[in-house]
């Protein structure tokens, strides 16, 4: 299947070599991992030694993509906007999954990057940028086992309830901080990482908008990690919990305090729910390319399935949800990375969008194939269960739609 038409025709050079090569990667790279390692029946065998997902990471950090969302100032690739959409929906297009494990791994060095401090970026963030063995693996831990997507509620009454606060603590104590507490089994990368960028508790008079931002590297004492998580879906991705038992940290890794905590989130949620849109476009485009290959092939009632009427209106339609999450998609990336007002209401709606519409596709391309749709050894079978997780993977659809409904109506006051 030849990659989609691009229909934006103002499209750098650039830009193009950048889909070109994220596409092999994820062709030649990504697909056939992730078809290993769905097969695994035991999560533990995933990221054992020898397992495809260290060969796939060493891969990606050889070619640079691990740094994907660090500045160019710190010896990253610097992908934004249209750039990082593009990467993203390629690499979702190989393996949702894996894209998001690639993605998450350098997201505390990201962290850290953002705050210009030159000596945190030179002992943190320089080590990161220059590995090409995957030694040095992220992963973003904020969900905890009764906290889940009320953590992405900014602007709304119930985050600033000071009944509600968050189950990983940091106490000052002298020049360190120590946290305490337990993140849940759903942090991406949970198992394997070796450094974390933490989203905790700091102050409880403010309920969930008085937390802070930590990096914290996973071998401090006082770190234990859980065996993997088993589930339906994105069975690449290694997820996995944590629990910090008075683990002591210094202050200045401190990258965020309870002044700037809800500003920060907002930022986070920005890049990252217009990212997950991004990369569920890919899976989408993946599950309908799936479909129309068979339907091309599969001859049905004497004919190929793609010449019944009924077919066709289903493809169009699955063919209409794809190129609507990639323009959603590319616009809330691209309007939020270059406009000084930002609006988190179109990266919700990218993420709520594009892992509906991916969900649905890829259950059409199930339906479309039959009992070929179903079997084990179906790339179809694996699209349907990584797009159902999509729909609560970095906060429900439900909870952010009214987030972003709150954004909505907020900017509407201010008008």
């Amino acid at each position: 299947m030849q990659p989609y038409l691009e229909t934006d025709l103002t499209l750098s050079p650039a830009h193009e070599q950048l889909k070109l090569g994220v596409h092999a990667f994820a062709r030649d790279v990504l697909r056939p991992a992730a078809a290993r390692l769905d097969r695994m029946g035991d999560p533990a065998q995933v990221i054992a030694p020898g397992s495809a997902l260290w060969d796939t990471l060493r891969t990606a950090y050889k070619l640079g993509f691990h740094t994907a969302l660090v500045p160019t100032s710190c010896g990253g690739m610097g992908l934004s906007g249209l750039g990082l959409q593009i990467a993203l929906e390629e690499l979702g297009w190989g393996c949702a999954g894996l894209a998001s494990s690639i993605a998450v791994a350098g997201f505390p060095f990201m962290s850290v990057a953002l705050t210009g401090n030159q000596a945190l970026i030179d002992e943190l963030v320089t080590p990161f940028v220059t590995d090409k063995t995957a030694a040095h693996v992220g992963c973003w831990a904020i969900t905890e086992p009764l906290h889940g997507s009320d953590h992405f509620s900014p602007g709304t009454a119930a985050f600033h309830d000071p009944s509600v606060f968050g189950e990983v603590t940091a106490t000052p104590a002298g020049d360190e901080f120590v946290l305490r507490g337990q993140k849940s089994k759903w942090v991406s990368n949970g198992t394997i990482a070796t450094h974390a960028v933490v989203y905790l508790g700091m102050d409880p008079s403010r309920g969930m908008a008085g937390g802070g931002v930590a990096f914290v590297p996973l071998d401090a004492k006082g770190v234990t990690k859980e065996p993997p998580l088993d589930k339906l879906g994105l069975r690449a991705l290694n997820q996995g919990s944590m629990t910090f038992d008075g683990v002591r940290i210094p202050k200045r890794y401190v990258v965020a305090d309870p002044s700037v905590y809800e500003p920060v989130l907002r930022n986070t949620l920005l890049l990252t729910n217009a990212a997950v849109g991004a990369v569920l476009t890919g899976t989408a485009r993946a599950a309908y390319e799936e479909a129309l290959a068979y339907a091309r092939t599969r001859v049905q009632g004497g004919k190929p399935l793609c010449e019944h009427q009924l077919v066709q209106r289903t493809l169009f339609d699955m063919f209409t949800k794809v190129t609507n999450s990639r323009l959603l998609s590319r616009l809330a990336l691209v309007y939020n990375s270059a406009s000084q007002e930002q609006a988190l209401e179109y990266s919700i709606a990218a993420k709520v969008y594009c892992t509906q519409s991916a969900f649905e596709v890829a259950d059409a391309a199930v339906q479309l194939c039959g009992g070929r749709g179903l079997a084990k050894d179906s790339t179809i079978e694996r699209l349907f269960r990584d797009t159902r997780s999509g729909l609560i993977e970095d906060g429900a659809n439900d909870v952010l739609a009214l987030v972003g409904a709150r954004e909505l109506l907020n900017r509407a006051a201010r008008a």
